[in-house]
């Protein structure tokens, strides 16, 4: 049997600090009036900490699972559920050709910033394009998570590192209400990447990187290539159990493999080819497929130019605008010939020698 290592994490919170992180949610003086309320709120999510109620509200696995008997929890029953009639309609030749557009700028004018992002400008043209082409559109715009109330994407806890059984598709870290962890986006967003023929991401570089909605985004995706469509079979979260069935032999399944992409990536200084590229080599290692040279865009706008115009960089950059353009237009061309089957036969499924 393999050794479990453990050792890192802290102990329970003490009741005092569990009330401190409670309350701050409560430090508005028009909460004082309801006092008494919030004190017995406090206790009840005390006792669902302490007692570990992660999932308050389960059902029976049912028929197709390894343990029919096992609780899941209803909230994952659902997604689940929406992910696989997804699936079904991404596969269904009568339904329209869909593109999922996603703007991972965290910049809105909703909030801080003030001002829209230049992302969110390019992603409007790429929509555009894709409208032109009688492409159905969804736009994605991961800035939500700075300016709208109780939207999060939590942190990626990396199960899959434990074994890759372990986590699950989709992911069954949240809602995690014991700890709080609830609200999670990812439920909705896994319906819509599994919905999608293609995926456009839009995206600013935050210090040669991606920004930290789009890395949460990302880092959470991870269940869909190779992880467990069966949260009975490792009883939940049991880490011995997961280590046993990868080293039974596990085929990591790529549960979105064969979709398009593109990719718009600017900045103005440095680390747009990096930055890019970074996120070209996730989507070929997910099973994507490129839309080809034009549908990989790197650029800067406003090249060392002051923050405060870069709008006006980009109103005068007419040949990024076109670019931008020819993204759009190189995935439209794309998902008729995947949807046609004719992309496949230019770039062969072939078997991994060392799949992960």
């Amino acid at each position: 049997m393999i050794e479990i290592r453990k050792g890192q994490a802290p102990a329970q919170l003490v009741r005092a600090e569990f009330s401190v992180r409670f309350r701050a949610a409560f430090i508005d003086p028009a909460f004082r009036a309801e006092e008494q309320s919030i004190a017995r709120l406090e206790e009840i999510a005390w006792a669902g900490y302490t007692e570990g109620r992660k999932a308050p509200v389960t059902q029976k696995a049912g028929p197709g699972y390894v343990d029919p008997d096992y609780e899941l929890s209803t909230e994952w029953t659902a997604t689940k559920q929406r992910i696989i009639d997804a699936q079904r309609s991404w596969a269904d030749p009568l339904r329209p050709s869909r593109v999922l557009l996603i703007c991972g700028s965290a910049r809105n004018d909703g909030t801080c910033p003030g001002e829209i992002s230049k992302s969110f400008r390019l992603l409007g043209i790429a929509r555009e394009t894709l409208d032109q082409a009688d492409i159905q559109v969804d736009v994605l715009d991961l800035s939500l998570l700075t300016s709208e109330y109780g939207r999060n994407i939590h942190p990626c806890k990396g199960c899959v590192s434990t074994a890759m059984p372990l986590c699950h598709w989709p992911c069954s870290c949240y809602p995690n209400h014991a700890l709080n962890q609830t609200n999670d986006w990812m439920s909705e967003i896994y319906e819509r990447w599994t919905a999608a023929h293609a995926v456009i991401i839009v995206s600013p570089v935050y210090w040669y990187q991606s920004p930290s909605p789009l890395k949460l985004m990302i880092d959470r995706l991870v269940c869909a290539d190779g992880g467990n469509p069966d949260p009975t079979s490792t009883s939940g979260k049991k880490a011995g159990k997961a280590k046993e069935l990868e080293m039974a032999g596990w085929d990591y399944p790529q549960h979105l493999a064969g979709r398009a992409y593109g990719l718009i990536v600017h900045g103005d200084v440095a680390g747009v080819e990096v930055s890019r590229r970074a996120l070209s080599d996730w989507l070929d290692w997910m099973g994507f497929i490129d839309a080809g040279v034009q549908a990989r865009l790197d650029r800067f706008i406003g090249y060392y130019q002051p923050y405060a115009t870069s709008h006006e960089a980009l109103d005068q950059d007419k040949p990024v605008q076109e670019e931008a353009r020819n993204v759009a237009r190189a995935v439209a061309k794309a998902v008729v010939e995947l949807r046609a089957g004719r992309l496949q036969a230019v770039q062969p499924s072939l078997s991994r020698p060392r799949p992960k």
